[in-house]
């Protein structure tokens, strides 16, 4: 794992924008380390590196940004992506289970998919792509932004706050993140995996 401290003391606070906009929502941020980020960008805040207020309200705003972005994205090229002939990765099929989907079952995926790295990625764009109502995926993207962008800066303030020498404990922590925020997607394989076995 490398230095989050001291990659963050490094690229401040355009850099830390710039990290949570792509994780939400290019293609090219799905390995970006978002909770981690900013957990330890709170961490640092709770030390007098940075202002937590500044960094909530940034972070927030790059979330939005960032998922808004995903979402025009998908939705001005999916389609376009889609009317190519079937083959492997691609099936006309695919648009219309998207849709389908996020009829059903949008606003919540927008706000869990914040918390599960590599899907917060793809869940705006895959909006996009299935035409989610635009004013549902808006407050429900303000929702996710709040409780990962806001809610986890915050988290890593608190701690630092209250915690003597939380420092030595901090790799510990932001591991145990790292392990909720992939727990689901592995439930998810292991249950499928059981099914296909069945």
């Amino acid at each position: 794992m490398f230095d989050l401290i001291s990659l963050i003391k490094a690229v401040g606070y355009l850099g830390i924008f710039a990290i949570v906009f792509a994780e939400s929502g290019l293609f090219i941020g799905f390995f970006l380390p978002g909770d981690s980020l900013l957990f330890t960008a709170g961490f640092l805040a709770s030390r007098g590196y940075l202002n937590l207020p500044l960094l909530a309200a940034l972070t927030f705003i790059a979330a939005i940004l960032g998922d808004n972005f995903g979402y025009a994205f998908g939705r001005r090229v999916g389609p376009a992506i889609f009317k190519r002939e079937d083959s492997v990765f691609f099936h006309k099929d695919h648009l219309e289970r998207a849709k389908t989907f996020y009829e059903k079952h949008g606003g919540k995926t927008i706000v869990l998919a914040r918390f599960i790295p590599f899907i917060r990625t793809f869940a705006p764009i895959l909006a996009g792509v299935g035409k989610m109502n635009y004013r549902v995926f808006l407050i429900y993207n303000i929702l996710g932004a709040v409780l990962w962008a806001v809610g986890l800066s915050s988290l890593g303030y608190y701690l630092g706050s209250i915690v003597e020498n939380i420092d030595l404990y901090l790799w510990p922590i932001i591991g145990f993140i790292i392990l909720l925020s992939i727990l689901p997607n592995l439930i998810y394989f292991l249950r499928a995996r059981g099914r296909r076995a069945r």
